[in-house]
């Protein structure tokens, strides 16, 4: 398989499961994949790059994932909510480093009811006009969103984390479901947010067909934006001992899914950058366009743990991610980095 073959391959409205599986399970294409979805990516954004403020809100959380650190059963963490004044002390030093979009994150805390969430986008949005609200804050009821989308958040990021049913089953307790997620995205679609999702590479028990329901999956959703990352273990959940994802396979499906959703906006996420240093640019370089620095306090960074080895992107390593970026042959772009879809 060339070049002038895989752009054949993904030039095709639909290509096979078949070619998915040979692309997903062999290396000897990768490099033929990598180079045509940076030519795809440059062909939509340029050699644009987009910084968002990811402010980690809450790491409060109901839920009990048996990949996630801040899962309710964790007894080793400590708590924490940032106040009302410290989510706008983190976009203002996010906006000082000509950051225009603030990603508020948290675990499914229903401290964050949907009148303090309002009141607090509202504040945001007079403070800051012309910059964009992005929530990833869980499964909530229609009603809510709607409540959060008038209030002026615009985005939401929800990862479906794997198509699969049985696969979602061994990934999250009995009261979780994949049919009520697929809902909550559907719901974020209709109501008019940019909805991102996407999906954890190398999860335990994942076999490739999941993957591939996982491309076919956001294939009928149409997402504006989609971040995958490597399950990394953390040492206080159930799956403590599991073998951690593969950083080849990440960077690989990042590319897949550039050339089969070339105006979506990708990131190189935290989980990916986290296990292996220099992973940055190869993740630009096979497609991705979006990166997340840490806004939040740095006294309350190293509590939102969603798994081992986390690293952050502080303040002062802005400048020196900049440089980065640059020398990797891409440009920081001031910009709210809306999607071109």
């Amino acid at each position: 398989m060339d070049l002038d073959f895989c752009y054949e391959l993904f030039k095709k409205s639909n290509t096979s499961d078949e070619n998915l599986k040979k692309l997903i399970e062999t290396s000897c294409y990768d490099e033929e994949l990598f180079k045509l979805a940076d030519l795809k990516r440059k062909e939509i954004y340029g050699t644009d790059v987009f910084l968002r403020g990811l402010i980690e809100i809450t790491n409060f959380c109901k839920n009990n994932c048996f990949y996630c650190g801040i899962r309710q059963q964790n007894d080793k963490i400590k708590r924490y909510r940032l106040t009302e004044k410290e989510i706008l002390d983190c976009c203002l030093r996010a906006a000082k480093l000509g950051i225009k979009t603030f990603v508020l994150q948290g675990g499914e805390d229903d401290f964050f009811d949907d009148d303090r969430l309002s009141s607090l986008i509202i504040k945001i949005k007079k403070n800051f006009k012309d910059f964009a609200i992005t929530l990833s804050l869980g499964e909530k009821t229609k009603e809510s969103y709607e409540k959060l989308f008038k209030a002026g958040a615009e985005r939401y990021l929800l990862r479906h984390e794997t198509a699969d049913e049985k696969h979602y089953e061994s990934l999250h307790p009995k009261k979780m479901s994949l049919a009520n997620r697929k809902n909550c995205l559907f719901n974020l679609k209709n109501l008019g947010f940019k909805v991102g999702s996407g999906f954890l590479v190398g999860s335990p028990f994942q076999k490739t067909e999941h993957l591939i329901k996982d491309l076919r999956f956001l294939q009928l959703l149409k997402p504006e934006m989609i971040g995958i990352g490597p399950f990394i273990c953390h040492k206080e959940t159930p799956f403590k001992d599991k073998k951690n994802g593969s950083i080849n396979l990440t960077l690989k499906l990042i590319a897949i899914l550039r050339l089969m959703f070339p105006k979506a906006l990708i990131p190189a996420t935290t989980a990916l950058l986290s296990i292996k240093k220099n992973t940055l640019q190869k993740a630009l370089k096979a497609g991705a366009n979006v990166i997340m620095p840490n806004m939040s306090l740095k006294k309350y960074q190293n509590l939102y743990k969603l798994y081992d080895t986390k690293k952050e992107r502080k303040e002062k390593t802005i400048k020196k991610l900049k440089k980065n970026i640059y020398l990797a042959g891409y440009r920081f772009k001031v910009s709210r980095g809306d999607p071109k879809i």
